[in-house]
């Protein structure tokens, strides 16, 4: 496999504001000629749809085969020969994807056991390792009150309760893989200006 871009990852709790980020930082590269390809997971292909399905409550399934349909729509986002994360890369795109495996271990180790997460990822990260893991590192309660202030529906996974043990489970994540990773935590609670420029500090080396 040839790589030929850039690949950022951006994690989070619910109500970080890391997808914000992400877009101002699209917005800064594009302002310096690069080409930039942004991504979420879980994605809108069908696997994808019917994760937010299950995470909006319209569908019901047990956790381990959430986690398993969180692998499989990964290695789909990683795969898809139209648009799939290798293939922009090799165009040499600079990619921001909004979650990535981080996010599973994060997330489906609520109620799973996180090595068994970490394991049936495996696959997606030998394909694929992110250049830059970002994690912009937010207190709950303010991200409760932004989630409270902006969203007119509540996903599962956002209550307090569970984002206090999902903030946890980043960090032993980050704990457990930080010899394997590169991983940058950057405050979140500050002004959306201030936590962009740390942010550029820690990319624009990479370029």
């Amino acid at each position: 496999m040839g790589k030929n871009g850039l690949f950022i990852a951006f994690e989070g709790i619910d109500g970080s504001g890391k997808s914000t980020q992400m877009k101002l930082l699209k917005e800064r590269l594009e302002a310096l000629h690069h080409r930039v390809y942004c991504t979420f997971e879980p994605t809108d292909n069908p696997i994808g749809s019917l994760i937010r399905s299950i995470i909006k409550g319209h569908e019901k399934a047990d956790n381990k085969t959430i986690a398993a349909l969180f692998a499989a729509d990964r290695l789909h986002h990683l795969l898809n020969e139209k648009n799939g994360l290798l293939k922009k890369l090799e165009e040499g795109y600079i990619v921001l994807a909004d979650r990535y495996y981080f996010s599973s271990y994060a997330y489906q180790s609520l109620s799973t056991d996180m090595k068994w997460i970490i394991e049936i990822n495996k696959k997606a990260a030998e394909l694929l390792k992110p250049d830059l893991n970002i994690f912009i590192d937010i207190e709950v309660d303010e991200a409760m009150s932004r989630i409270r202030n902006n969203r007119t529906h509540i996903d599962l996974y956002e209550s307090e309760h569970l984002l206090h043990t999902i903030y946890a489970n980043y960090q032993k994540a980050f704990n457990l893989l930080r010899n394997e990773e590169v991983i940058v935590s950057i405050q979140g609670d500050k002004e959306m200006a201030i936590t962009q420029e740390k942010i550029w500090a820690v990319v624009s080396p990479l370029l």
